[in-house]
């Protein structure tokens, strides 16, 4: 296989199966995530809720994750995989029945709101076991040396997925109701399943010694924390997605400041996305070769710049450019942290490698939500979002002087 043929990983028939499986689970997962949002707020009226949501989320999937890491690097990767979206279908039936006119018949708001939460902390639970395994299977099935091209075709797929996800999650909510779109949902979970049933199995690698539970997490740990550019790279997405959520915030800005219906909430939840998919297309086709580590500073500064046009934007379509181009932006980002930790990481750890990529950028999204909600709380909702923008910029500022490594980093 050409190392230089953009489609080089398509070719190989596992990886298409496990690409279509993930751009079906992340599809309903998508879906799932923006009905929540709309869900919880006008079940609530309150913009804090969302951060609930998120901080439901987050709590689960960051202390599992290390431990997860471990598991997964032991473990048969394929059953796992089954496993997590399995146990997702399961808590997208939860909210089906809870989205129900038989359960608002005997439940208040306010219930239902707590029900909410104490599933989505399931699925953080699920999510800290079945995101990094993505990752893993990526590597065991695709040859090292197409191993980038293999990643930028996973960050497409991701991004498309999420993008389908955001902006049919508004559609449906708009023209089927809560209910309809939930069984939508479980649908997608489900055939998601059955592709990825027939990936074959990914028994784990012999790790060097019987080390104990806690040896292997500290491990995972030790590594990240001595390879300073991939450190760089997550610390850097951390702080950004952390301050940057402004995607939180839409359901409020779409309801109370923009004041546009449910159809144009889920294309301002997938305009990021959608920025992301383009800029993932031209990457696949021309991948970025020098400067990345500067080219990565200057994606995520951007990506500030926008968050803040974003919250002072009283016009749908500035708002919807602005957070498409802050989409690309994250694209740029996402594909080169996505091709540092999958190059500098020995097949061994790879488990516990993503479990910590996970802790630093998944579980940062659901942080950040929850950071959102609170600053709109405390600080009003639009000059939440432009503290937010202005924290980006601070921290981009920050790395440029304090992680030379990083910003003159090549791959």
């Amino acid at each position: 296989m050409e190392k230089n043929n953009p489609f080089a990983s398509i070719g190989i028939p596992e990886f298409r199966n496990l690409l279509v499986g993930r751009f079906l689970f992340i599809t309903g997962l998508r879906m799932m995530s923006t009905l929540l949002n709309w869900w919880i707020f006008h079940l609530t009226s309150k913009a804090y809720a969302i951060g609930i949501i998120g901080l439901s989320e987050f709590l689960p999937a960051f202390i599992f994750a290390l431990y997860a890491g471990h598991v997964i690097d032991i473990s048969e990767k394929r059953k796992i995989l089954l496993r997590g979206v399995a146990l997702y279908l399961t808590t997208a039936l939860v909210f089906l029945v809870l989205s129900t006119s038989f359960t608002a018949e005997r439940l208040t708001s306010h219930w239902i709101a707590v029900c909410i939460y104490i599933t989505v902390f399931f699925t953080g639970v699920i999510r800290a076991f079945t995101g990094p395994t993505f990752n893993v299977m990526l590597a065991s099935i695709v040859p090292k040396p197409i191993l980038q091209n293999a990643t930028t075709w996973n960050q497409g797929t991701w991004l498309s997925a999420s993008v389908t996800g955001h902006a049919a999650g508004g559609f449906l909510i708009a023209y089927a109701g809560i209910t309809n779109t939930l069984v939508c949902i479980c649908l997608l979970i489900l055939s998601s399943f059955f592709v990825m049933y027939q990936l074959k199995k990914k028994p784990a690698l012999n790790v060097k010694g019987e080390k104990k539970t806690w040896d292997s997490v500290i491990e995972g740990l030790q590594f990240v924390f001595k390879t300073k550019e991939l450190l760089g790279a997550l610390s850097l997405d951390l702080f950004a997605v952390l301050f940057g959520g402004a995607v939180a915030m839409i359901p409020v800005y779409t309801a109370l400041i923009l004041k546009v219906s449910p159809v144009a909430y889920g294309w301002l939840n997938a305009a990021s996305d959608i920025g992301s998919v383009c800029i993932v297309i031209l990457m696949t086709l021309f991948p970025l070769q020098r400067k990345q580590g500067m080219k990565l500073l200057y994606a995520v500064g951007g990506f500030g710049l926008c968050i803040i046009i974003f919250a002072v934007s009283r016009n749908f379509w500035l708002s919807f450019a602005a957070l498409m181009i802050s989409g690309m932006l994250d694209g740029i980002s996402v594909v080169i942290r996505g091709t540092i930790m999958q190059l500098k990481t020995p097949d061994h750890m790879r488990g516990r490698v993503s479990s910590v990529n996970s802790m630093f950028i998944n579980s940062s999204n659901e942080l950040g939500q929850f950071e959102s909600g609170i600053s709109a709380q405390l600080l009003g909702n639009v000059p939440s979002v432009i503290f937010g923008g202005c924290m980006t910029l601070l921290v981009v500022v920050t790395t440029w002087f304090k992680a030379p490594s990083l910003r003159k980093m090549e791959y």
